[in-house]
């Protein structure tokens, strides 16, 4: 499996590193460094299976090379999960183990923070390599600068529709408070928005909702509520043949990570006359700031160059118009351009 695996996707090593001292099984695939060494966050989980976290590192790897290649970042594709229960793989002789794995890999993968790995358990990998970024000495949190970037590509999207980019008056439904979503509501207020937000936490919907004096609405009904841009930001897949017909938005544009359930529904959203903008393009301020926290830079910076997010993205909805395509097929082309250009060989993405 692993072989067929790796063929399928192009990747360029998937290595598997266990430690029986401390227990650590952990497996780092990269995928592309054409681009430059890969980057990608260590997810920790306690996975079904291995054929469960073997699927989930290819994908999430290769999804890192078309987003550092659409954000036109010098980095390729990388990522790592550790398998096991989050409370006893975070333990430091665990992670000082995979410190040590990641540093074999010569820097060819540089790693950060993911799911159940934050900044202390980077701290302690660091202690064993110096190919990790999102330390506490680093640039840390990065949620105001995905979040300002996503407030970008939604102007771009508002341009494209409406025929301008003033946010004054438009009505956003932000589905998810977290650090991302509230501070990507927060802005949209500041800029005259319109906002209602929604989250499954109702004592944090409330609060933000009395705070900032926007409107709510339910997790269950969030889909099918009437509004100009519809901005999903908490959990991945939710764009599906159940919820697309629900959708009364021209737009979405949200942060969340594969906020499609399949590729399909790409085109599903078009077929609706809705504008889906890639969420790998318009979400890449955090890696924008792993990136500068890795190169050497400040968080303003970070935060000034997400604002590119907004060209860029206005540059892939007018190609995908011309060529008769979605977005994410325009998105696609572009960091598969990218890489060729840097390689000389013509790369394109696996269909599911």
């Amino acid at each position: 499996m692993v072989f067929d695996s790796i063929g399928d996707a192009g990747h360029e090593q998937v290595s598997y590193f266990t430690d029986p001292e401390t227990g650590l099984r952990a497996i780092v695939a990269i995928h592309d460094t054409t681009l430059g060494p890969s980057l990608g966050g260590t997810r920790i989980l306690d996975y079904d299976s291995e054929d469960a976290a073997l699927e989930d590192v290819l994908r999430l790897s290769e999804a890192m090379t078309y987003k550092a290649a659409a954000a036109d970042l010098p980095l390729g594709g990388g990522k790592a999960v550790v398998l096991g229960d989050p409370e006893e793989v975070t333990a430091e002789p665990v992670l000082e183990a995979y410190g040590r794995a990641v540093d074999r890999l010569g820097g060819r993968y540089i790693t950060s923070v993911d799911i159940n790995s934050s900044a202390a358990e980077m701290d302690v990998v660091a202690r064993e390599t110096d190919h990790v970024v999102g330390t506490t000495d680093g640039l840390q949190n990065p949620s105001a600068v995905t979040a300002h970037g996503v407030f970008c590509g939604i102007r771009a999207c508002v341009d494209h529709v409406y025929g301008e980019d003033d946010l004054e008056g438009l009505e956003v439904v932000v589905q998810g408070l977290g650090k991302v979503g509230r501070s990507l509501a927060e802005e949209l207020l500041e800029a005259g928005a319109a906002v209602t937000v929604s989250d499954v936490d109702r004592e944090a919907l409330e609060a933000f909702a009395t705070e900032h004096g926007a409107g709510t609405v339910e997790p269950d009904a969030v889909y099918e509520r009437s509004c100009d841009v519809f901005a999903p930001c908490a959990v991945g897949g939710i764009l599906n043949d159940d919820t697309i017909p629900q959708l009364e938005c021209d737009i979405v544009s949200g942060a969340a990570n594969n906020v499609l359930a399949e590729r399909r529904h790409a085109e599903a959203l078009r077929e609706r006359g809705i504008l889906y903008a890639p969420d790998y393009v318009i979400n890449a301020g955090g890696l924008v700031t792993v990136a500068k926290d890795h190169f050497g830079g400040t968080y303003e910076e970070a935060y000034a160059e997400a604002e590119a997010i907004e060209a860029r993205l206005r540059g892939m909805i007018e190609r995908a118009d011309e060529e008769g395509t979605t977005v994410l097929d325009a998105a696609e082309t572009y960091a598969e351009e990218r890489i060729a250009g840097a390689d000389g060989e013509s790369r394109s993405m696996p269909q599911p």
